[in-house]
């Protein structure tokens, strides 16, 4: 452990765990100045005295910037060297001469290997998101196929948390690939898919029985014995043991065959036709001929300061797609690297970035095959979490090297995509600005907020409020409100509610010096509508004492007709129109359009659960979802449950005779 001064503190962090022991943290703090001015020369020197007290050990260190906001994260074979590397000449006006500047404080974790300094280091760039790192989004939502326990076992689509009682294959990278797989079960081994309330209550067969999809075990049209045959089957190919899978029905056949049980051998000859023709060059042999059947293909493409590390999946022999991640803070992340210079390619940085970030929790297949060459340690740190023996290859043979092809062309081709998307979106943006001759100095943090009022006949008013900033739709800054207490249909007063509710706290918080700094406006506010809407915001602004300045309307044009519509300005100026090609107008009617959309769904799922009383059992004490779905199924609805007597109530499942008593009252 490294020595302190007096001129710092020192503190433990709690042992936190890992796969093959704990990790005992050292932090070493160096007290900063309470304002927000760069650091002077008495704080570098306290930074160099604690870089020179940091111990010849791996580690994983962090930087901070005045306000506390982390700065940049890294790991160590050796902390001092790697730490001083910063600090021993002056880097100018460069990337990272800019995030040294803004170093004041700095901490260390000094850990046992370098694995686990790897390791650590991805978790806290996941965790506290630094302004220097190569940051991909935390993004596992993969889908699986679930084959469901059961006496006659069904095969779903699952997204979620995985457990033991039922079995799961996967994960696949798109919802397409479940899909596809499902049906590929269901034409070759004629699985049931359908749930079990609709299993245990058929008379007759299904649709799918009538082509062939399933063998219909709801009516007994096959034994048990057989289909547990099929489910085994079905679940030795999804694990790539596809030509076991045709010797069994092979054998099979040739039994039914010999004992002139013709046309149970043709079922299976038919089997076997099918399984045969979905089975082409779907084995994964590495170098040592040993066949790996669970692979993950990634390439990776940087151009334009952005990249796309591309992921192609292979599960069980089969290739099953791709999907394309896109990272953030590239060009300052590869700028800055590792230590004072850094001579690896920014393709390789990247890609070990998302390795070990994607990778952390688990998950990783015994095989990568790689675009780029990446660290050793990085893949033995990742076998020694995983407890799995993972190689690493980058230039494969057949049919690997086709695979590796495909995926490189695909992070080619979207990279391009993206690329083009937000070259277009920003010279809309660019556009906008310079149609309304608006004051921004900096596009890249331009915000636009608008919005609409959705309702029914005046019923389930809601208003929305959608983002756009950045160049693009900030889905998770999106809000709805519910608008009450206002005449059904008075659009007006629902905008004017809105509105108070939106910028009432903004400001009062500006007209406070010490919170003004953090409370901001955007820089342009649209209303869905015309002069009406408009006047209505003007005086909500007015009252709060905000610059009517930034208020502009949407009106539509002449025959409600798309591409017609005029920008009404809240502080008298002439109405605007941009003109049906203008890259302005079509900005603008992006960001109308989606706020329309999300008003317009909330409004309706709103109006669903009033006009259903949906909520109304869940508001009842005692009444969880579980009494509620068997409710909602015995009685047919809400409204079914309401009809109900009390005795009926009662002999529902869990449902006591007290329960069915509240329950009756409450819906009377």
């Amino acid at each position: 452990m490294s020595t302190t001064r007096q001129n710092r503190s020192q503190s433990i962090a709690p042992l936190s765990e890992r796969p093959g022991g704990t990790i005992r943290r050292m932090t070493d703090v160096v007290e900063t100045p309470a304002d927000d001015t760069p650091p002077d020369a008495a704080v570098r020197e306290r930074l160099l005295a604690d870089v020179g007290a940091l111990p010849n050990l791996p580690g994983v260190y962090r930087y901070f910037d005045a306000q506390g906001g982390v700065l940049y994260v890294g790991k160590a074979r050796d902390l001092k060297k790697r730490v001083s590397s910063y600090f021993q000449k002056n880097h100018g006006g460069t990337r990272i001469g800019h995030m040294i500047g803004k170093i004041v404080r700095l901490e260390t974790t000094v850990v046992r290997s370098e694995a686990e300094a790897l390791l650590l280091e991805n978790n806290l760039i996941k965790t506290l998101k630094p302004r220097y790192n190569i940051l991909f989004r935390d993004d596992k939502s993969y889908p699986y196929l679930k084959i469901v326990s059961h006496a006659f076992p069904r095969v779903a689509y699952y997204r979620g948390a995985v457990d033991k009682k039922h079995r799961y294959f996967g994960p696949y990278p798109s919802a397409w690939a479940v899909k596809e797989s499902i049906h590929l079960l269901q034409k070759v081994f004629k699985l049931r898919t359908c749930e079990d309330t609709v299993f245990n209550n058929r008379t007759r067969p299904c649709l799918l029985y009538q082509i062939k999809r399933c063998s219909a075990p709801c009516v007994n049209h096959i034994s048990a014995e057989d289909y547990a045959r099929d489910v085994s089957h079905a679940e030795r190919f999804l694990l790539g043991e596809q030509q076991e899978v045709m010797d069994a029905l092979q054998t099979q056949m040739m039994v039914h065959a010999q004992a002139l049980q013709f046309e149970q051998a043709a079922e299976i000859r038919n089997q076997l036709g099918a399984l045969s023709r979905v089975l082409h060059q779907q084995a994964v042999e590495d170098n040592t001929g040993v066949t790996s059947k669970d692979a993950d293909i990634l390439a990776v493409k940087v151009q334009g300061g952005r990249a796309c590390v591309n992921l192609a999946m292979v599960r069980g022999g089969r290739h099953l797609g791709d999907r394309p991640y896109f990272p953030a803070h590239v060009d300052d992340a590869t700028a800055i690297g590792e230590g004072e210079v850094d001579l690896r390619e920014p393709e390789v940085q990247v890609l070990e970035a998302f390795i070990a970030q994607h990778y952390l929790e688990g998950g990783v297949p015994p095989l990568l095959v790689l675009s780029h060459p990446v660290d050793k340690a990085l893949i033995d740190a990742l076998s020694e979490q995983s407890g799995v023996r993972i190689s690493a290859q980058h230039q494969p043979r057949e049919p690997r090297r086709a695979w590796l092809d495909m995926c490189i062309r695909g992070a080619e081709i979207k990279l391009a995509q993206l690329l083009a998307e937000e070259g277009s979106q920003q010279a809309r943006t660019r556009a906008l600005v310079e149609a309304l001759d608006l004051a921004a100095e900096n596009l890249d943090t331009f915000r636009i907020e608008c919005f609409d009022i959705s309702h029914t006949a005046g019923e389930s008013t809601q208003a929305s409020c959608v983002v756009f900033e950045a160049h693009k739709m900030q889905n998770a800054q999106y809000r709805r409100y519910n608008i009450e207490g206002i005449i059904g249909g008075d659009d007006y007063a629902a905008m004017r509610q809105v509105l108070t509710r939106r910028y009432g706290k903004i400001a009062a918080a500006l007209a406070e010096p010490a919170a003004a700094t953090t409370a901001r406006l955007p820089d342009l506010v649209l209303v869905d509508g015309g002069r009406g809407q408009v006047s209505m915001a003007r005086e909500v602004f007015e009252e709060l004492g905000l610059d009517t300045s930034l208020i502009v309307g949407v009106e539509k044009g002449e025959g409600r007709k798309v591409g017609l519509e005029e920008l009404v300005f809240a502080d008298g100026r002439e109405k605007v129109y941009l003109g049906k090609e203008s890259a302005a107008l079509m900005l603008v009617a992006q960001i109308r359009d989606e706020a329309h959309r999300f008003a317009i769904t909330g409004m309706r799922a709103r109006r669903a659960s009033v006009r259903t009383g949906g909520s109304r059992l869940e508001d009842i004490a005692g009444v969880g979802p579980k009494k509620r779905a068997k409710l909602l199924q015995r009685f047919g609805g809400v409204r079914g449950v309401a009809s109900a007597s009390v005795e009926d109530l009662a002999s529902v499942d869990g449902v006591s005779h007290e329960l069915a008593e509240e329950i009756y009252r409450a819906l009377h």
